[in-house]
């Protein structure tokens, strides 16, 4: 008697600790009410964008600084309706994005298997980890004047300064992504298996990805500041009218408004690619591994 009470006691026992482990598993998934969406996502950068523009305001009221030096918000919404209007305004932010995204994805082509030879073989990481460091380094403009000399005015000089900024950051993410594996990880895919390139796809790059990701968005901003740097120093006709050119036509032009437009448009651009792109990827991943 007494060791059916036992017995039926470890099965209570054991039913409350899996109700327990099913009830942590579990995750509540609710709709958020747009109202709460508005006020924790839309509020916020609405009112830092408004208190910007009210203090810009107030500086230009107090004339801290001559108006050709500090144009009004009210100038630089102009220069936006010219621009509008004149219908250059997408064509500017055309040739750049189009030019980034395109000179980020072949920059992704070549950091990543160039990041996975890097981090598992041993002879080629002391031979030219140190020289990936160094070129993540390297300010990107510095590469300016040696691709217009090699390559001359055109968009592959533009292509080969993006690619000399950003396949560093993106080699040295996977790179740093892969030493942060557990050891466990490995050796038990190579026990199932998982070994080469397959191991590479189902086991490195999969638990690498947080590490991964963060190098991509930092391969990003330096594709980005590298076109930058790249349209205003290389100016020609063929190559058209980017962000950066606009931003140099404004300096030669001494029009601040133009100045700002631009500098504001380049801004745009970035935030927009991250909240589009890098967000949206970022938050899988968290939701993947049960963190978001």
């Amino acid at each position: 008697m007494a060791s059916t009470d036992t017995t039926a006691k470890d099965g209570t026992d054991l039913a409350g600790l899996e109700a327990g482990l099913d009830a942590l598993d579990a995750v509540t998934t609710t709709r958020t009410p747009l109202r709460e969406t508005l006020l924790r996502k839309v509020l916020p950068p609405i009112t830092a964008v408004a208190l910007v523009l009210a203090v810009w305001q107030l500086l230009v009221w107090l004339e801290v600084a001559p108006s050709y030096k500090l144009p009004s918000p009210g100038a630089v919404w102009e220069e936006v309706r010219t621009a509008w209007l004149q219908g250059t305004l997408l064509d500017y932010i055309w040739t750049s994005v189009s030019r980034g995204l395109l000179g980020f994805l072949f920059a992704l082509a070549i950091g990543t298997p160039l990041g996975l030879i890097v981090a598992r073989v041993r002879f080629v990481r002391a031979a030219i980890g140190p020289i990936l460091s160094g070129l993540q380094s390297l300010p990107s403009v510095a590469w300016v004047p040696p691709a217009v000399i090699w390559l001359g005015l055109n968009d592959s000089m533009m292509f080969a300064v993006i690619l000399l900024g950003a396949v560093p950051s993106i080699a040295n993410g996977l790179v740093a992504g892969i030493d942060q594996i557990p050891p466990l990880f490995l050796r038990a895919g190579r026990t199932l298996g998982a070994t080469g390139l397959k191991g590479a796809r189902h086991i490195v790059m999969p638990a690498a990805l947080p590490g991964y990701l963060a190098g991509l968005k930092q391969g990003w901003a330096f594709s980005w500041r590298s076109l930058m740097a790249a349209e205003i120093i290389a100016s020609s006709p063929d190559l058209g009218v980017g962000l950066g050119q606009l931003l140099e036509n404004g300096r030669n032009n001494a029009s601040m408004s133009q100045v700002f437009l631009a500098i504001l448009l380049i801004l745009l651009v970035g935030i927009a690619i991250d909240l589009l792109i890098f967000s949206p990827l970022e938050r899988r991943v968290l939701r993947s591994r049960g963190l978001l």
